[in-house]
């Protein structure tokens, strides 16, 4: 038992907890997030053998080592299988732009968004530990958009759990709020609040740091605060590298992100032994990351609405897994940055340690007319269509071969994060057509939506919640 891996908050306070008690918890009773107190590592001859691995079979090999031993290694082939079963033939397809260039579909789940590779391990990875333990829970999660379509389509019709989903009134696309809102089953509730993203998530923490209020609806999370939802993320980084290289070459990938959760999973393969060169970092004109990896200054502004709404944001949760590697695990130096962020709204690290980073990282800003001329450019020149989100990460891996950040001779993947059916008005705005919405979308858009308005005060939320779970 003591070989298996255990984890720890960022900001020192939960111990040495097993995977199954931090899935469940989702945040650290200290507020901070869980973390594995060692990581596992494969070998290149490792990489070699998974390299005729199926998409399922891959992803049971690269969760294993953190879920051990709540589950045994065919019981997670088994939940993997069933998650990716509605993926399609080629659960990640890659599409070569030109040479050495390739994009990353992540968008043929359920709701058409990266969330999908996520939210459904993770919902079945729920109901089996609270089967297992003949228990309840409060899922509770804020969206800027993709989560929590994702989410509500995931857990929707579990018997032992009800799921609240935040998100920010009229910002987000048309299409992605149908996704949250067409649904109209017991315990699956999406709540419009008059707040940005960064409220929502707030909301959400507070609610997490007010244990009374956790203890008594045996809350949970579902945003990549919660260690297991990023885990299957790992995943594609695997799959696409090896089938343009690796091991033999490095590659590089360009992510657009906001929240830093879906590139810090790029970062967590990295650890685990796949040759990634460089992660490129791609933002909006909400270019916190971006300011904070050119002066090592995290430092909040107001949101600015963009054509890419699920990255309008200014608090990235998961930077604070980075920091704490960075920090060398020092997790007075995380709990003390993470204060100052909380009330100052910045906080600062050493020139050495951005030095660091920096060595892994490297980042840049696309603002909405760039991200309209990128979609028409790369629709003119190849005959492909990018969500504004996709874009934003492959200007930015265009930015970094014109500072000569990478080689063109390496393999690049730039991850193409949601279908762009799914934000319309964008993309005729820059080609003058509208994508073709899939049949189960087109369906969608035509129901009634269920949701409630609510203020961004925590009390209502929590009434809310208290009022509606079974």
């Amino acid at each position: 038992m003591d070989n298996y891996i255990k984890y720890s908050s960022t900001r020192g306070g939960d111990g040495s907890l097993s995977y199954e008690k931090v899935l469940l918890a989702g945040l650290a009773r200290d507020g901070g997030l869980f973390m594995p107190k060692k990581w596992p590592s494969f070998s290149h001859s490792d990489l070699k053998n998974m390299k005729e691995l199926s998409y399922s079979k891959l992803a049971s090999k690269i969760l294993k080592p953190f879920i051990q031993p709540f589950l045994e290694e065919n019981d997670i082939l088994n939940i993997c299988q069933a998650t990716y079963a509605s993926f399609g033939d080629d659960v990640a397809p890659l599409k070569e732009l030109k040479k050495n260039t390739y994009i990353l579909e992540l968008f043929h789940g359920p709701t058409l968004a990266f969330k999908d590779y996520a939210m459904q391990f993770l919902s079945r990875a729920f109901n089996i530990a609270l089967e297992k333990k003949g228990k309840r829970a409060v899922i509770l999660g804020a969206t800027s958009g993709d989560t929590g379509s994702a989410a509500l389509e995931a857990f929707k019709g579990r018997e032992n759990i009800d799921i609240f989903i935040l998100f920010p009134h009229k910002r987000v696309s048309e299409v992605q709020q149908k996704q949250m809102t067409w649904i109209n089953e017991k315990g699956t509730y999406a709540l419009s609040v008059r707040t940005d993203f960064d409220g929502c998530q707030e909301i959400v923490k507070d609610c997490f740091e007010d244990l009374n209020f956790k203890d008594r609806t045996s809350l949970s999370a579902i945003n990549s605060i919660n260690w297991v939802r990023l885990l299957p993320q790992i995943v594609y980084y695997f799959y696409s590298a090896l089938r343009v290289g690796s091991p033999e070459k490095e590659v590089v990938f360009s992510v657009p992100t906001g929240n830093f959760g879906n590139i810090l999973a790029g970062w967590m393969a990295k650890k685990m032994g796949l040759p990634i060169s460089r992660l490129i970092c791609g933002s909006n004109q909400n270019d916190i990351l971006t300011r904070f990896f050119e002066s090592g200054i995290m430092k909040r502004k107001n949101i600015s609405p963009s054509y890419s709404p699920s990255m309008d944001i200014q608090v990235s949760s998961n930077f604070e897994r980075l920091l704490f590697e960075i920090n060398d695990r020092d997790t007075n130096l995380v709990k003390k940055q993470m204060y100052d962020f909380k009330v100052d709204g910045k906080f600062k690290i050493s020139q050495e340690k951005l030095n660091k980073i920096n060595n892994i990282f490297a980042a840049f800003k696309i603002g909405d007319v760039e991200t309209l001329d990128i979609i028409k450019k790369i629709y003119k020149e190849h005959e492909y269509m990018l969500d504004p989100h996709s874009a934003i990460g492959y200007g930015a891996l265009q930015k970094a071969i014109e500072q000569k950040m990478i080689s063109i001779h390496t393999p690049i993947i730039s991850l193409a994060c949601a279908h762009p059916a799914k934000f319309p008005q964008v993309i005729k705005k820059s080609i003058g057509i509208s994508p073709e919405l899939p049949v189960h979308l087109d369906h969608i858009m035509s129901k009634k939506e269920n949701f409630k308005i609510i203020e961004p005060n925590l009390k209502d939320v929590q009434e809310y919640i208290l009022n509606n779970m079974r």
